[in-house]
């Protein structure tokens, strides 16, 4: 226990000490928020769906090869329904804008949820290179501007019947006509929107502006090895090229650092939020 919280209090100090603060956030931190893709709360969502298709977590099954589109956009209108519009605010997320909003902070984060927005952080200070549930996009695509689906995904639900959405209600694309698909990057058809580019191109004069001399905190949460060239990889590479750098690695199965940067990584593998609580108990 005593290591713990010695750790925690380093890390505090860093925080509190930083000049500038980048949060890297992956798949953990919403998990760690309540936004859970197994257990309980996939039953609840998707009791009849388990039961139809013999589904065992939602990641999984959005892999699932369904035989018609009025299938494919029924599980998707749940999912995107459960991870996106019925959450709301969350308390993770909202200890972490108590943390870091009077910081000097940027958000790089590879979470489709829009829980950075949907809880208050700055528009300019985030950066969601994977894509948004609430977007859809043309599936060819023809062109590379992205619709809001909140209104089409209520639909979706209320209207699916027998596992199917009615077949009127596919969405196309009203440039060409193909059929649309979610913002997502799952492969080299993702659409990077104006606001894309503007939000890359505020992390990259984010990183200009930040003093390599001063006191930098990487503050990466729940990022695994999914897609670690996006996060964790450029996070460890600035922590070793950089002289006064901590990097603070929030992660159930992976905190340990690499070896180079043993002395300036401090790893949790303890709750997310418990973290937060005595951190903020600090302020």
């Amino acid at each position: 226990m005593e290591r713990f919280v010695q750790r925690l209090d380093k890390a505090y100090e860093a925080i509190d000490n930083a000049d500038y603060i980048l949060v890297g956030a992956g798949a953990g931190l919403s998990t760690a928020a309540g936004i859970e893709y197994t257990g309980k709360r996939f039953e609840r969502y998707f009791k009849d769906f388990i039961e139809e298709y013999n589904f065992t977590d939602m990641y999984s099954s959005g892999f699932y090869p369904f035989e018609t589109s009025e299938e494919k956009w029924a599980y998707w209108a749940l999912h995107i329904f459960a991870n996106r519009y019925d959450v709301g605010k969350t308390e993770v997320y909202q200890k972490l804008l108590k943390l870091i909003e009077d910081k000097d902070y940027f958000i790089l984060t590879t979470n489709v949820e829009s829980q950075f927005w949907i809880n208050g952080f700055d528009d300019e200070r985030i950066f969601a290179t994977q894509g948004d549930y609430g977007l859809l996009q043309c599936s060819v695509p023809c062109h590379d501007k992205l619709y809001p689906n909140k209104n089409q995904v209520f639909e979706w639900v209320e209207k699916t019947r027998d596992f199917k959405i009615p077949t009127e209600l596919i969405p196309k694309c009203p440039v060409c006509g193909a059929e649309m698909d979610l913002n997502l990057r799952k492969d080299n058809l993702f659409v990077e929107d104006e606001k894309w580019h503007q939000m890359n191109k505020r992390y990259s004069d984010y990183l200009n502006h930040v003093d390599e001399n001063k006191n930098i905190v990487f503050l990466e949460l729940g990022v695994g090895f999914n897609t670690p060239g996006i996060i964790r990889y450029p996070f460890e590479q600035m922590t070793y090229s950089y002289p006064n750098t901590t990097l603070i690695r929030l992660n159930k199965d992976y905190p340990q650092p690499i070896p180079e940067n043993k002395d300036k990584t401090i790893g949790f593998d303890e709750e997310i939020s418990e973290i937060f609580d005595y951190w903020l108990s600090r302020v």
